[in-house]
């Protein structure tokens, strides 16, 4: 049986090509430059693994980004040109999901409020494109070169909820086991505590680390995620072994907020997290 996913980003209308030329003008100009992805990242305000997978055409590059990269990159014009274009093809860019995820997905991408709690493994929306590609790769029976490159892209679109205006409240309690298992080595593992600490600078984002020696946890049934999507209600989602469910009575889903608030009294304080995110990334 076909295992059920969400599927990738729609390639429709020539959306996929308008971005595929723009990164690699972006590329060019930032090489002609002398900058490396990093160095334009800083100076732009974003990560590096956002300039990676908008120069390589799997991220969105968003109005905001082009016009910064008009002014670090000098390019006279051509990025501000295409801004109506990119703006078009947002636009008619659809997410395509297969029908027992699609609602979740459409309620994710307008939510005003987020909270996931991970007990085994970084949540979709915090992992870099490596750690991704590494979970991916390691996927039993086998996935193809190709599916994985997709399932990377459809990962890292998903993230642009970070960067949508109004921005979402969120939140995350993070396992400390999380913090200490290295998918895709070392390095993979540095860059993805780094982008565990970028996000949870966001004004909007708290991520709490919830101690392995805690010995009092009111939840023993695997991660979640609740939202608030707009206009609604809010909803819990989970997920055991590729069988997802959808919750929406309001019931199920107050039980599941309570433990979520329990755990975030007994986590650590953001910035207590954070400390321990620095250090787990110094011993590194």
């Amino acid at each position: 049986m076909e295992e059920r996913r969400p599927e990738t980003p729609a390639e429709e209308n020539g959306v996929t090509a308008v971005f595929l030329v723009i990164g690699k003008q972006l590329k060019w100009l930032r090489e002609r430059a002398g900058l490396s992805q990093r160095e334009f990242a800083a100076q732009a305000g974003y990560g590096p693994d956002l300039i990676s997978a908008v120069e390589r055409g799997v991220r969105t590059p968003r109005p905001e980004l082009l016009r910064l990269a008009e002014k670090i990159l000098n390019a006279e014009g051509l990025f501000t040109d295409v801004i109506p274009e990119v703006e078009e093809a947002m636009a008619r860019a659809r997410t395509r999901h297969p029908e027992w995820y699609r609602n979740y997905a459409a309620m994710e991408a307008e939510a005003v409020e987020l909270h996931h709690y991970s007990s085994y493994a970084v949540q979709g929306l915090l992992q870099t494109e490596a750690h991704a590609r590494a979970v991916f790769a390691k996927r039993r029976p086998f996935l193809s070169e190709e599916t994985i490159e997709k399932r990377v892209a459809d990962r890292l679109s998903r993230q642009q909820v970070f960067e949508r205006s109004p921005r979402p409240v969120v939140s995350y309690v993070l396992e400390e086991v999380v913090l200490d298992r290295p998918i895709g080595g070392r390095q993979a593992h540095a860059e993805q505590l780094r982008r565990l600490l970028e996000v949870g600078s966001m004004q909007n984002v708290e991520i709490q680390v919830m101690p392995t020696g805690v010995d009092e946890h009111p939840n023993m049934d695997g991660a979640f995620n609740l939202l608030v999507p707009k206009g609604q209600a809010q909803v819990a989602y989970t997920e055991v072994q590729g069988f997802p469910r959808l919750v929406t009575d309001r019931e199920e889903v107050r039980k599941i907020a309570d433990r979520y608030g329990i755990m975030r009294a007994v986590a650590l304080t953001p910035i207590q997290s954070r400390s321990v995110i620095e250090k787990k990334l110094e011993n590194l």
